[in-house]
């Protein structure tokens, strides 16, 4: 049943119990990666089969994201909160109960179902609450799902691997998961009104299969080279279903997903700004552990921890500069953010087989502590100039481009490092005449370094593309319809 429209809406309780469970679905995301080893060992797998665990699950949240328009305007907030959760709780139980490959898979994408709908509804329901010179704090609290939660899932994952069984990161989930359900049954009001809406089957059809086919080719390309005919078929045929969408989307009345966001230049700018920051932050998820791990002989939970001090800073600014963006706005926070990743993150340009774990911490939180100045402001920037029948299609739009970045991000990454590596490798082979088995594991060693030194200055580049965007930031007019419904109750304190 839907509250009465005069009801004064009470934001905390729907704000809080909304935060935890996209804190436990973005959680959820990270954690098997470092599970990785035990599996493949336990099930007898392989290493490719084992990555499906984490590929499949972000795959399912790729090409589930876009929907979350449709979902958000056919099904009333507690419907579609309460419906993801319950998805995902089915999905974290099956895995927890899984005895084997195929059936812990299946856990993984059912989770991924439920889990894909929570960080669009979360951002989507900021939007309705909150009038623009409020939604920076907000959304400041917002991005310890978004961040803090993949930060901390390494070291998380590392210690309850090294401690327990694989299986006890879902036990865990299942009583928090549980609560948050019942939580929502009894504080989570509807803060929007279900609309008679129709899905465009066909519409869903080329989303899912072009952002599934291009999510899937980046993300392989990383692992078998972008010259793999399965990688170039892959994305050719992600790509056009993508252009067909595309076209679709521009000539229906009633858009599947509205492209007409991107007339809005601010939205579109700070989505631009915020695929460079997706890429930079992905240095850290996936650049510094492999360092650690293959090139310095560091356990996961060590390398898990030494990204922990800058999660915690992370967490403690993301408030911050939600309040500091309600005040001064998005540029500045951004341009001196960029700055900051730049410095910091020259840093590991020259890392070396001896570089010290509290350098890497100290660097490593440097990076961070600009991310936080930045990340939500700018996104919150270009969210604030749509009006409010297109939220949900700007949410969903948002965090669709996030993912696809994160894909992209990781699979450039990996590809540079690969080809440096293998040709600094044949560099210094060439330049030596006869090399014992030691001095062969050790050329390979400087060369798996100096290639992700060199994967570290295109992060470099990156960064300064960002930094070059942020100037252009500017406080948009504020639309129409937020000034006619900034009395609405919804908008109430």
């Amino acid at each position: 049943m839907n509250d009465a429209p005069d009801t004064v809406i009470k934001k905390v309780p729907i704000i809080f119990i909304a935060i935890i469970g996209a804190f436990l679905a973005t959680l959820n995301q990270t954690i098997m990666s470092v599970a990785v080893p035990e599996l493949i060992h336990d099930f007898n797998i392989t290493a490719a089969t084992a990555q499906w665990l984490t590929t499949g699950y972000m795959l399912v949240n790729g090409v589930l994201i876009p929907i979350t328009a449709f979902l958000m305007n056919r099904f009333s907030t507690r419907q579609l909160f309460q419906g993801s959760m319950m998805i995902f709780l089915v999905g974290t139980l099956i895995s927890a109960l899984a005895v084997n490959f195929p059936a812990l898979l299946i856990g993984r994408l059912i989770q991924a179902a439920g889990a894909g709908i929570l960080m669009p509804f979360l951002t989507n329901v900021v939007l309705i609450l909150f009038p623009p010179e409020k939604r920076g704090s907000a959304m400041g609290i917002v991005g310890l799902a978004v961040v803090f939660a993949p930060a901390i899932g390494p070291a998380f994952a590392g210690y309850m691997i090294e401690n327990y069984s694989w299986q006890s990161m879902f036990y865990w989930m299942l009583p928090f998961t549980v609560v948050v359900i019942v939580c929502a049954f009894i504080y989570l009001k509807n803060v929007s009104e279900p609309k008679e809406t129709k899905l465009d089957s066909f519409s869903f059809i080329l989303s899912s299969a072009g952002f599934g086919l291009v999510l899937y080719g980046f993300s392989r390309a990383g692992s078998i080279g972008w010259s793999s005919i399965e990688v170039i078929i892959t994305l050719i045929l992600g790509f056009v279903a993508l252009t067909l969408f595309t076209t679709r989307q521009l000539h229906s009345k009633d858009a599947f997903l509205d492209l007409r966001v991107f007339k809005f230049n601010m939205f579109t700018l700070t989505t631009l700004i915020n695929v460079a920051v997706t890429m930079v932050m992905y240095a850290d998820m996936m650049l510094l552990p492999l360092y650690l791990q293959n090139a310095r002989g560091f356990t996961a939970l060590e390398s898990g921890l030494l990204l922990l001090p800058g999660a915690l800073i992370m967490g403690l600014l993301m408030p911050v500069s939600g309040r500091l963006f309600d005040k001064f706005g998005a540029k500045w926070l951004c341009i001196i953010g960029m700055f900051i990743i730049i410095l910091t993150t020259f840093g590991f340009v020259n890392l070396k087989e001896s570089t010290s774990f509290i350098y890497l911490i100290l660097f490593s939180t440097g990076r961070r502590v600009g991310i936080a100045l930045l990340m939500m402001p700018v996104q919150t920037a270009g969210l604030n100039q749509l009006p409010k029948q297109l939220y949900a299609h700007g949410t969903a739009i948002s965090n669709t481009v996030r993912q696809v970045a994160g894909a992209v991000g990781t699979s450039l990454l990996v590809t540079v490092m690969s080809s440096r590596s293998k040709s600094h490798l044949n560099e210094w082979m060439a330049s030596r005449t006869a090399v014992d088995v030691d001095g062969q594991k050790h050329i390979q060693l400087m060369a798996t370094i100096e290639g992700i030194n060199d994967a570290y200055v295109v992060i470099v580049a990156i960064g300064i593309l960002g930094l070059i965007l942020s100037f252009f930031l500017k406080k948009a007019a504020q639309p129409k319809e937020e000034s006619e419904n900034r009395n609405h109750p919804a908008a109430v304190n």
